[in-house]
């Protein structure tokens, strides 16, 4: 005799998944594809999420850590730049090597890399809060001269920055950190650095703002949360923080529904779903049906805000 399924309620933010300048740097791919044909190369992953990285691999897309590593006899193929910006120095590198290359940078990231030209203009030195490492700041560093931009990824890092000048200073931060804990080093900074100079609109972009929001919305009612994105991705990982410090201990970041040990959710009665900006609405479909096969499912959407922001590709595309 069939065993009854557990009744289990599936909270899902909203919004959640793909934002713009993930949405328009696949299109770019997909658009050179088309206009252009196979291979098109893409440095760095174009965006931080597997699934979509394998999909535009099995369309035609061959995906480089350098510039180096692509053939001199498809120097005359697109080379694409990802979303999260590169450092001034990698076109510089496909000029030099006569690279047809396409510039996929989300738009709110090059906001942050005028933002720190304009400030290192005005004679600033530039704070930058972010992760070491992380492909963003990379390229937001790369965008001045060495020593020009200081990395500061805590509050305790604030405390014990060495500055050239503590009444000349700007700060910009990557565009996908935790709202809470950057407003807590900006805060040290304020506090330690009085004349500071801060963005006009804050660096973090809409998308991250909006998912961490939802998640906040959704974490003190569920049992558990799953957050669908990369290890990689910094907004994924963001997430699962979030939801943690938001009354939702029991979080975890999956790939895939395929990842899921569901032994992990004995007991669970809410499971609050979200996905990070660059994963598609496909992978939390995956996991929907991996729950109705397990469970008596039902399903509550929590959305707190409607997007409807858009970024054009580059005309050379869509000419």
């Amino acid at each position: 005799m069939d065993t009854a399924k557990s009744a289990l309620t599936l909270l899902l933010a909203a919004p959640r998944g793909f934002c713009a300048g993930v949405d328009r740097a696949i299109q770019i791919v997909e658009l050179a594809l088309e206009k252009y044909g196979a291979p098109v190369y893409v440095r760095h992953e174009i965006v931080h999420n597997k699934f979509v990285v394998d999909s535009l691999r099995d369309k035609g897309a061959v995906f480089v850590e350098e510039l180096e590593e692509i053939p001199l006899e498809h120097y005359e193929c697109p080379v694409i730049f990802s979303a999260h910006g590169v450092a001034k120095a990698v076109p510089e590198d496909a000029e030099a090597r006569n690279m047809f290359y396409i510039d996929a940078t989300c738009p709110l990231v090059s906001k942050v890399h005028r933002e720190a030209e304009r400030h290192h203009a005005q004679g600033h030195q530039i704070v930058l809060i972010g992760h070491k490492g992380h492909p963003e700041v990379i390229g937001t560093m790369g965008q001045l001269p060495v020593g020009a931009v200081l990395l500061v990824e805590t509050v305790e890092d604030v405390a014990s920055l060495e500055v050239d000048d503590p009444d000349n200073l700007a700060f910009c931060t990557q565009t996908t950190l935790s709202v809470d804990d950057t407003a807590s080093i900006v805060e040290a900074l304020n506090a330690r650095f009085p004349n500071i100079v801060g963005p006009h609109k804050e660096d973090i972009c809409y998308a991250t703002t909006n998912r961490q929001a939802a998640v906040k919305a959704i974490a003190e009612e569920a049992d558990a949360m799953i957050v669908l994105g990369a290890p990689n991705s910094s907004n994924s990982n963001r997430l699962v923080e979030v939801a943690r410090l938001h009354g939702c201990e029991q979080a975890m970041l999956v790939q895939r529904a395929g990842d899921i040990d569901w032994n992990w959710f004995k007991g669970v009665r809410v499971l609050g779903i979200t996905a990070g900006a660059s994963a598609p609405e496909v992978l939390v479909d995956e996991v929907i049906e991996a729950a109705r096969a397990r469970y008596e499912v039902s399903i509550k959407e929590v959305a707190i805000t409607k997007e409807n922001v858009n970024f054009k590709v580059p005309k050379v595309l869509s000419a």
